[in-house]
């Protein structure tokens, strides 16, 4: 199966042309799945350290418009992140996974929330359940830590005893600590068990938001397939699931706890 991971820049007068290219990318390659950075289609508002709830509502606005268009992308299966507004009127970071059918299914919402310059995530929205769910798509079982979530590898370990072949992280992380992120994702893929990948928001250097690019897709052994830059914002690889089911039975995920 092909998947395809990518960084995006999200300004408002970049993000069309980006998403035109990576359906241009997904059309050449045949990938049938896709992982999309964390919130993409916004500017990145906890780069503000005062949250305003018009913005936020505009953010909700803007994504459930984009994620109505997915299918123009043209993968078979989307994962990606929204802001929503609860039942409750809460605030919260969600995972979703889009189906061609077309259909939008929530996941998960994002528990672990930073809160520094940049990332005033914890002053904007509010943590979701403690909850860690794989979902179903393409004959696939897929797990979902959305960007900080990654670090807590607990839930790796659990999405190996879930059956997870794929272990998504959706990120907004800084130019300055890319390979510092690279070496989690592939501390993750190992405990998991399973192919991790990884997409990011970028924007220039210098920018209100600091977001650095660099995805990945890494093997479920920790092996580097591929990695974007700003050159190849996109990379597909064609992965093999049961590999992924057999590194369950193997070092160190059959440990037991």
């Amino acid at each position: 199966m092909k998947v395809t991971v990518c960084q995006l820049d999200n300004r408002p007068d970049s993000i069309e042309s980006e998403l035109e290219a990576l359906a241009r990318h997904i059309g050449a390659t045949g990938s049938e799945f896709l992982l999309l950075p964390e919130m993409c289609f916004h500017e990145w508002l906890a780069a503000d350290r005062q949250p305003r709830r018009e913005r936020w509502l505009a953010a909700v606005e803007s994504h459930a418009a984009q994620i109505l268009q997915l299918g123009r992308l043209g993968a078979r299966a989307v994962i990606g992140t929204r802001p929503i507004v609860s039942d409750s009127g809460a605030f919260h970071n969600q995972a979703y996974l889009w189906t061609i059918e077309p259909r939008v299914l929530p996941v998960h919402e994002k528990y672990y929330l930073p809160d520094e310059a940049g990332y005033w995530e914890a002053s904007w929205y509010q943590p979701g359940q403690l909850e860690f769910n794989t979902c179903q798509a393409l004959d696939l079982s897929i797990g979902v830590q959305i960007c900080t979530e990654m670090w807590f590898f607990e839930w790796a370990r659990h999405f190996a005893g879930a059956g997870a072949e794929i272990l998504c992280i959706p990120r907004a992380t800084p130019h300055a600590s890319s390979a510092k992120w690279l070496a989690g994702g592939q501390t993750a893929a190992v405990c998991a068990g399973a192919y991790c990948l990884s997409s990011n928001l970028w924007t220039p250097p210098g920018s209100k938001a600091d977001c650095g690019g660099l995805g990945w897709i890494v093997s479920p052994e920790g092996e580097v397939l591929a990695q974007t830059d700003r050159q190849q914002p996109f990379a597909t690889v064609d992965i093999d699931p049961e590999f992924a089911r057999h590194s369950k039975t193997t070092y160190p995920r059959y440990v037991d706890e």
